[in-house]
C-alpha cells in the first residue's frame, strides 16, 4: 500500500492535513462515524470537546486496528463538530488528531453541524486502504 500525499503549489498549504491523497492498495476499509463512547456505549465528557475528540481519534484507531490498518494507511476522514467555530475547535481538534496520526495527514474534511447524538460535540469516519 502506498499514499502519495500531494500539496499542489497553487493550492494552500495546510499544516495539519493534504490537499490529495493518492492511494494504492488492494483492500479498502470504511470506518463508520466513530463517536465518544466508551466500550460500554456511553458517552465520555459531556460538554467537553476535548474529552471527546480524545475519545473519538482512539475509537478510531481501534476500528482501523480490528480491519488490520493502520493510522498512517487512513487516506481520508470526515469530522464533524457541533457548532463549529474555526478559532474556538481548530487546535483542541487538531491535539487528540495528533495523538492518533502523528506526523500523517490524511485528507479531510471538516463538517461544522447542527447536532449529533444528544451531547455529542464530535464524530469522526475514515477511509484506508491496505495491501490484502
Amino acid at each position: 500500500m502506498t499514499l502519495e500525499c500531494i500539496n499542489p503549489r497553487d493550492l494552500p498549504t495546510p499544516t495539519t492535513y493534504t490537499q490529495v491523497v493518492v492511494a494504492r492498495g488492494t483492500k479498502l476499509i470504511f470506518v463508520a462515524g466513530q463517536e465518544p463512547e466508551d466500550i460500554d456505549g456511553k458517552l465520555v465528557g459531556p460538554g467537553d470537546l476535548a474529552v471527546q475528540a480524545r475519545q473519538v481519534f482512539a475509537n478510531l484507531g481501534r476500528a482501523l486496528a480490528a480491519a488490520g490498518a493502520l493510522p498512517e494507511q487512513v487516506a481520508k476522514i470526515t469530522i464533524y463538530v457541533v457548532d463549529y467555530e474555526r478559532d474556538r475547535h481548530l487546535a483542541i481538534i487538531e491535539e487528540a488528531r495528533v495523538v492518533l496520526f502523528g506526523d500523517h495527514k490524511p485528507a479531510d474534511v471538516l463538517l461544522g453541524v447542527t447536532a449529533l447524538s444528544p451531547g455529542y460535540l464530535i464524530e469522526v469516519d475514515a477511509f484506508a486502504v491496505v495491501d490484502g
